[in-house]
């Protein structure tokens, strides 16, 4: 069992947004201690690494509560879940790509500045040895 603090530190995910995910649904209501405070189970902390996983690759929070609501309702929702996984797969890899354009990108102007100072380098190394 976890407190929020400590499940927000572990994620690095605020304790605000761990209540809004509760709020919204991502989250079951969780568990709360005599004194009111939230306690994590083990399955709230697999869901957190779930949704915090699905955010970091770019997962709207409405598709998140759309995928999170057909597991509840169960396996007759099987193929719908499959569905969206798979579209936002498609989706990733489309933000893969265009990210890695953008990564060849910068590596070609980082090698045009180290190209340009090996040059400028190579000009001082000659006319130091001119010079000695």
């Amino acid at each position: 069992m976890m407190r929020i603090a400590e499940v927000s530190e572990k994620y690095n995910i605020s304790a605000d947004t761990l209540r809004y995910y509760e709020r919204v649904g991502l989250l079951p209501p969780v568990n709360r201690t005599d004194s009111g405070i939230r306690d994590f189970d083990e399955g709230d902390i697999l869901r957190v690494e779930f949704i915090k996983c699905m955010r970091s690759a770019g997962l709207p929070i409405e598709v998140l509560t759309e995928y999170i609501q057909l597991v509840q309702m169960g396996d007759s929702t099987i193929e719908q879940r499959k569905q969206i996984l798979e579209s936002e797969r498609e989706k990733l890899i489309g933000r893969m790509a265009e990210m890695q354009k953008t990564l060849d990108k910068l590596d070609y102007k980082i090698s045009i500045y180290e190209n340009s100072m090996l040059a400028t380098e190579q000009k001082l190394s000659d006319v130091e040895e001119m010079v000695v």
